[in-house]
């Protein structure tokens, strides 16, 4: 099969699937709803997505157990992205051809925003649980740890203090600091997205550590070639 016609229907699936956990723009919380569906409705690769998805029918996962994480691994994706843009990190204007959440919405809501995302991505990953047979109950936990550890102090959140504090740094920035900033910046999400898949399929502890350094070395020249 053609390779991009392959990718452009994946994610287009992805896309669906994604649209289904978003919420609804009621309430006296409206502004911040939309706020979270315009910026993960801004477009993207879904590359954490398709390889939670891939990853899980690799290893001969089936079923829609999967679709929560799918969606909630993008949620924290894009929370990151959103927070990236603020006045007091990157202050970018645009992103992905159109304005940032925070110059539509304001920086407070920006903010909200974000923190709104990295939340209602855990309320979605949850769902796993609606979605599954009491034997998995164990696999979603686990995926569960994966997607906080990943996404948290030890993960991204990490790789990103490192990286704001090495731009302030009157000393150069040493081969260690990069590295600590590529892995946990880039490369802990992507090895989230590929333990999860993997666990949400039943695999052994020993092939998610297997799958964890395999999403390593794609997170680095991931961001070597970016």
């Amino acid at each position: 099969m053609n390779f991009n016609e392959t990718l452009t229907t994946k994610v287009q699936t992805i896309e669906k699937i994604i649209k289904q956990f978003l919420p609804e723009e009621i309430g006296y919380q409206k502004t911040v709803l939309e706020a979270m569906n315009y910026s993960i409705l801004a477009g993207g690769k879904r590359l954490r997505p398709m390889l939670v998805q891939e990853v899980f029918e690799a290893f001969g996962g089936t079923g829609d157990v999967v679709w929560p994480f799918m969606a909630a691994i993008e949620m924290i994706h894009t929370y990151s992205l959103v927070h990236d843009d603020l006045p007091a990190m990157d202050n970018d204007e645009y992103r992905r051809g159109r304005k940032t959440t925070h110059v539509v919405y304001g920086e407070a809501m920006g903010i909200l925003a974000g923190d709104a995302l990295l939340n209602y991505a855990f309320e979605t990953a949850l769902r796993a649980f609606d979605k599954a047979e009491t034997t998995e109950y164990l696999r979603i936990a686990k995926a569960l740890k994966v997607l906080a550890e990943k996404a948290g102090i030890y993960g991204m959140i990490g790789g990103q203090v490192c990286d704001i504090e090495s731009e302030d740094s009157t000393e150069p920035i040493t081969a260690g600091q990069l590295m600590f900033i590529h892995e946990h910046k880039t490369a802990a999400l992507i090895q989230a997205a590929m333990m999860i898949g993997g666990i949400l399929a039943g695999v052994s502890d020993e092939v998610a550590a297997r799958l964890e350094q395999s999403a390593y070395d794609l997170g680095i020249a991931f961001q070597i070639q970016d």
